[in-house]
């Protein structure tokens, strides 16, 4: 299709907690998408001129936080979002009533362990206090990702919301603070070590494969997906929106701007 004559502009705007009541009729030629700012909305203003081609506008809302994003699209005031990984969306659709589901799986951005104390594992001493973020999915992410680094053992039945209460085995007698997700890169001085996920850690100049004292591995369940309300996963824009994402121009864009292994497509 040719270019629209407008050429389509991604129009990125700082959300605000509070949205105006009720839903909005979508228009089936707006993608309006909510996204944390990097890599989500990074990657996704760079398919703004191929959605265009396409005769679609793609705006973009960035948000700051992990729960005002999904309040927007349960409401209607978003087609979509894209920040999540599917066991986040899962435990976000049992706990507030949402239907959300995966339009697609785009990426995974690897959760690391991060200090500006010590230099490795074997430095961090006995008693040591951890960072870990307060919300259920990306705290048993972080506790599994411990386990997996052999520092503490968790419950057979743990699960992945998983919580320190599920840890048997504690050989070094560490703590855990449990912390919004965000401010973590921002209290990383004040405690000897924290998981971060990837889209707080990479704003912060924190790389996971450069700066991680352990690093999550490629094998990660938790794909960061978009996410659309039960029903409009199948829409053609949605589809469009995917495939934008999975294309050759998005593919070379994250290896030039992630050449880290900071942001992991996947298939």
């Amino acid at each position: 299709m040719k270019r629209l004559f407008a050429v389509a502009l991604a129009i990125i705007a700082i959300a605000v907690p509070a949205f105006a009541a009720g839903a909005v009729e979508s228009d089936p030629n707006v993608i309006k998408v909510g996204a944390t700012p990097d890599p989500h909305a990074a990657m996704l203003s760079q398919v703004v001129d191929q959605l265009a081609d396409e005769g679609y506008t793609l705006e973009i809302v960035e948000f700051t936080d992990y729960v005002t994003p999904n309040e927007a699209l349960a409401s209607g005031e978003l087609d979509a979002n894209f920040y999540q990984h599917l066991p986040y969306m899962e435990s976000a659709n049992a706990e507030r009533g949402y239907s959300l589901v995966s339009a697609g799986g785009i990426h995974i951005e690897p959760l690391a362990v991060y200090s500006q104390k010590y230099a490795s594992l074997d430095d961090i001493p006995d008693g040591a206090v951890f960072g870990i973020p307060n919300d259920p999915t990306n705290e048993g992410r972080a506790l599994l990702l411990l386990q997996s680094a052999g520092l503490i053992k968790l419950a057979d039945d743990a699960g992945l919301e998983a919580v320190p209460a599920d840890i048997v085995d504690n050989p070094h007698d560490f703590s855990f603070t449990e912390i919004e997700a965000a401010s973590l890169p921002r209290v990383l001085p004040d405690v000897d070590a924290a998981v971060i996920n990837g889209n707080y850690a990479i704003p912060a100049g924190l790389i996971a494969t450069r700066d991680g004292l352990y690093v999550e591995g490629a094998d990660s369940p938790y794909v960061n997906v978009i996410a659309v309300r039960s029903g409009s996963e199948n829409e053609p824009k949605i589809q469009a929106l995917v495939e934008a994402l999975k294309s050759d121009a998005v593919r070379e864009y994250v290896a030039e701007r992630y050449p880290n292994g900071e942001v992991v497509l996947v298939d």
